[in-house]
């Protein structure tokens, strides 16, 4: 059985604990989870005996090329309709479907032409699945993040004052693809000097000064799984606040490795973010560090599992997830420092998926 066949059959067996006799599946990350299809318009139904993969006429040939395990058809203009019609055919009524992915459009659309059919609501039935990786999705995040290493290693050879915050982006963007990536996790941050107090400090026109402090968060995709680092580099030179932010710098250096450390089987997601953060708070920044200290990487750059004061799903690490741990100081008008890794919990702890070095660097 194919890895593909493998997670429709364990995703149908979810959906069957709800009651549900079919699933339905409309996200695109489920829906590559599930089939390998990349294209951007698609629809599955999973029945007992039977796997649909449901397509525009732009993807139809590619369909049948990326997902062999399944019946590949064009898809209906009233696709729910359609949808009815294929679980009559297999003698079934009720199907489950992602509540947390529709929209109140799909949900009055689904029960207009389809009112026979009993939708079944869950939630984070195929992302349960996604959660703990295989090897050959760890081999393809390691490539990812290779890619991004290699790219990131490129940027500081040109690192300098006098390049805007765009330029380096444009350069970190252009190598990952030059490299192979498909595209960027996200797009990418660049917060120089006081930006740096920004967490998702896009990429501006500001042009980087002697003695700031860079932080740079970037991510590369490839075969549709994704990576995501952060680095925070110092550019050569004196200046009044270099000093404070070198003692921030120790400060969130000394919790990722504190939260890095508790990356192990049998923890639970909010112990790695409390070790984290519990060094921060000692400092006395804990009203500086506003956001989460991890999350999981896959087909989407944050998905499960939270490494948060107190996530919706507190899960305990398992082999083969895999997890980011970025705490993060900022401080209006000043600066801030990020620090992120990307790792697999392994049976006795963790290995790196992403190597750029972490101590303190200066240009």
């Amino acid at each position: 059985m194919g890895e593909h066949q493998e997670r429709a059959e364990r995703a149908l067996r979810l959906a069957e604990e709800v009651g549900a006799e079919a699933l339905l599946v409309l996200s695109a990350p489920n829906r590559r989870y599930l089939t390998g299809f990349s294209g951007s318009a698609g629809v599955v139904l999973l029945t007992p005996r039977r796997r649909w993969l449901l397509t525009d006429s732009r993807y139809l040939e590619q369909a049948e090329r990326e997902a062999p395990d399944y019946e590949v058809r064009a898809l209906a203009r009233q696709v729910f309709r359609q949808v009815a019609d294929l679980l009559r055919e297999e003698g079934a009524s009720q199907a489950a479907f992602e509540a947390d992915k529709w929209s109140v459009s799909q949900w009055r659309r689904a029960t207009a032409e389809a009112p026979e059919v009993r939708w079944i609501e869950s939630e984070g039935l195929v992302e349960r699945l996604r959660v703990v990786k295989s090897e050959s999705e760890l081999a393809v995040m390691a490539q990812a993040a290779h890619i991004a290493d290699e790219a990131l290693a490129q940027v500081a050879l040109i690192l300098r004052p006098g390049l805007r915050e765009r330029d380096v982006a444009v350069h970190l963007e252009c190598k990952m693809r030059q490299l192979g990536a498909e595209g960027l996790a996200f797009p990418t941050i660049v917060a120089s000097g006081p930006r740096g107090s920004l967490p998702h400090g896009q990429a501006s026109e500001r042009v980087l000064e002697a003695g700031e402090l860079v932080t740079i968060d970037f991510g590369a995709t490839f075969g549709g799984y994704h990576s995501d680092q952060t680095v925070t580099w110092a550019l050569a030179g004196d200046r009044p606040e270099r000093a404070r932010l070198r003692e921030v710098y120790e400060v969130v250096r000394a919790a990722q490795a504190a939260g890095l450390a508790a990356v192990r089987p049998g923890v639970r997601a909010s112990e790695v973010d409390r070790a984290a953060r519990s060094v921060i708070e000692a400092a006395g920044y804990g009203e500086a560090f506003g956001h989460s200290t991890g999350h999981g990487v896959g087909l989407e750059v944050h998905e499960a599992p939270w490494a948060a004061k107190a996530p919706a799903t507190d899960w305990e690490l398992q082999p083969n997830m895999v997890v980011t741990v970025e705490p993060g100081i900022y401080l209006p008008g000043l600066g801030g420092v990020r620090l992120e890794d990307t790792v697999v919990v392994t049976p006795d702890g963790f290995r790196r998926l992403t190597w750029a070095d972490k101590g303190w660097r200066e240009w």
